[in-house]
């Protein structure tokens, strides 16, 4: 379970007041909703962060080193969301916005999310294809924007402007002897593995090939899926090894339900698109949705990687939220 902004308000409310019961009242919540947020906080940051003297709760060390980092995430989300409102409550219109599978799925909810929480008024339909399916759609005019994992066909009615980069990494149970190693050397380790395959059109499955093209003949794909969930729940019960993006396997590596191996020998990054029609012209909602999606170009890849919960991803876009506002005072 990943940490919320919810547990971090509990805890700068309890250290401002130094007892369950005065937080408690001041939130409205119960106080074993606050005595039940905070023992989860301790549980997941691996020890106490209090002393408790009677009915008061004092901060210890390690207390005092989370507050003002709290304080500063919190203060940083509420002022994103302030800021954002003010310049753009009124906003109102519909953007169609196509994507392909991973993105679709574990990237533009959570921006989608956040956008929609600024500008209520505006309506985002979301469909989930494979690239070429994407592409497709944009070109035909029945989406406004696509955001995609392979690469775009030259089409000169195409724009593609590049997003951000991610990496593959290759997947394995938790049982598998791959499960001990810390990267996965395509040279010794590619042998006598079953693989579980994206099916052919989609993004993953063409860098997959790209990226592996001298090693393809040692490659035993006994099964093809055509989504990143169900292939992940193979690898998790045995079938064999795959290759997924890093972007979407961030909760399964972090309870331990999957291993995730960088790859040895071969870069496994790439660069995810932004595709567009040459003639499209940018509506003001899908300019200040474009805007807030550019955030993802300039966050470190260790931030990307931690996109698991809706909370970081408010944490992240007030953080540099933050440092534009700082640049431009």
């Amino acid at each position: 379970m990943s940490i919320t902004l919810r547990q971090l308000e509990i805890f700068i409310a309890v250290a401002e007041t130094a007892q369950v019961t005065k937080a408690s009242k001041k939130l409205f919540v119960t106080q074993s909703a606050v005595s039940m947020a905070l023992a989860e906080l301790e549980n997941q940051l691996g020890g106490p962060l209090y002393d408790r003297h009677g009915r008061s709760l004092v901060l210890n060390a390690r207390g005092r080193y989370l507050l003002p980092l709290a304080k500063e995430i919190t203060e940083q989300v509420n002022g994103i969301e302030s800021a954002m409102t003010e310049r753009n409550d009124t906003l109102d219109g519909q953007i169609d916005v196509v994507a392909s599978t991973t993105l679709g799925n574990y990237i533009l909810p959570y921006l989608i999310g956040a956008f929609k929480r600024v500008h209520p008024r505006v309506h985002i339909n979301l469909l989930v294809y494979n690239t070429s399916q994407c592409e497709k759609m944009v070109l035909e005019g029945n989406s406004d924007i696509g955001y995609v994992e392979g690469l775009p066909s030259h089409n000169e009615d195409l724009q593609v402007r590049p997003w951000f980069r991610d990496e593959l990494v290759v997947l394995c149970g938790p049982n598998d002897p791959l499960a001990h190693k810390d990267f996965f050397d395509v040279k010794n380790d590619i042998r006598d593995k079953k693989w579980v395959m994206r099916e052919k059109g989609s993004g993953t499955e063409a860098v997959f090939r790209e990226k592996f093209k001298n090693h393809l003949d040692d490659v035993n794909a006994v099964m093809e899926m055509g989504h990143p969930e169900a292939i992940k729940r193979a690898v998790e019960s045995g079938v064999g090894i795959a290759c997924l993006s890093s972007l979407c396997v961030a909760r399964e590596t972090e309870h331990g339900w999957i291993k995730s191996l960088r790859v040895k020998g071969v870069d496994m990054r790439r660069q995810l698109q932004i595709i567009l029609r040459t003639d499209k012209e940018l509506s003001p909602p899908l300019i200040e949705f474009t805007n807030l999606c550019n955030v993802m170009s300039v966050c470190t890849e260790e931030e990307r990687s931690c996109l698991s919960s809706p909370w970081r991803l408010q944490s992240l876009l007030a953080r540099h939220s933050a440092g534009r506002m700082r640049h431009s005072g």
